[in-house]
């Protein structure tokens, strides 16, 4: 059975009962504060762990799971009301896999499966092409960089290029003499001139190719 840690002083079964982690098959731990969470983190082994944006000190607790060996892989979700705020671009730096927006919509199911699921990362040294739209602006510009790893749900990059989370990139790359064209956020700065990409969703040609790569190293 999958579990979930739900991080938040607020009841937020009214808004997530209606999605995936209120369905049969989900085990549900909640905390209430930051040391109580890092705990119940070692202590149930969740899949995943969602914290409310709006929790005290949410980036550190961000922050200290990704620091503990033992819940380093864990997927993070911030559930967040509104409009975009910085406190979000902290916490993505701090770790966190997505930023989920209140109330839930229709793609919420299909990210949560994502994010239960774990993907397994190839090591990949890969040679990377993308082009940044960072305020909407007509892609154009073509910066190089190498991919570090890669998973179905995103890429690790190294790259020269001056990258901020949330900027949105499209990126080429080969696949066993296939190439491969997907669009994706940065999410997290893994380090200096390394970045964290999450997928937007593939096309069909792309996402089997990135598959078959994957699966091969499970083989």
């Amino acid at each position: 059975m999958a579990a979930a840690l739900i991080c938040s002083q607020e009841d937020l079964q009214p808004e997530l009962g209606q999605t995936l982690l209120w369905r049969g098959g989900i085990e549900r731990h909640v905390a209430t504060r930051l040391e109580e969470a890092r705990m119940m983190a070692v202590a149930a082994k969740p899949d995943i762990v969602v914290v409310d944006r709006d929790l005290p000190r949410a980036d550190k607790l961000v922050a200290a799971l990704r620091d503990d060996p033992s819940t380093r892989r864990l997927s993070i979700a911030i559930v967040a009301r509104g409009d975009l705020d910085p406190s979000e671009l902290e916490l993505l730096e701090a770790g966190a896999n997505a930023i989920l927006r209140l109330p839930p919509g229709p793609d919420w199911d299909d990210r949560l499966v994502r994010l239960l699921d774990v993907p397994v990362r190839r090591e990949a040294r890969l040679p990377v092409e993308f082009e940044v739209d960072a305020h909407g602006s007509p892609l154009g510009v073509r910066f190089p960089a190498q991919a570090l790893n890669l998973s179905r749900s995103g890429i690790l990059i190294e790259t020269a290029a001056e990258l901020r989370v949330g900027d949105e990139l499209e990126l080429e790359f080969q696949l066993a003499g296939d190439g491969v064209v997907a669009r994706g956020r940065v999410v997290r700065q893994a380090g200096p001139r390394l970045f964290g990409v999450e997928f937007a969703p593939l096309v069909p040609g792309a996402a089997e190719r990135i598959e078959r790569f994957v699966g091969a190293a499970e083989a």
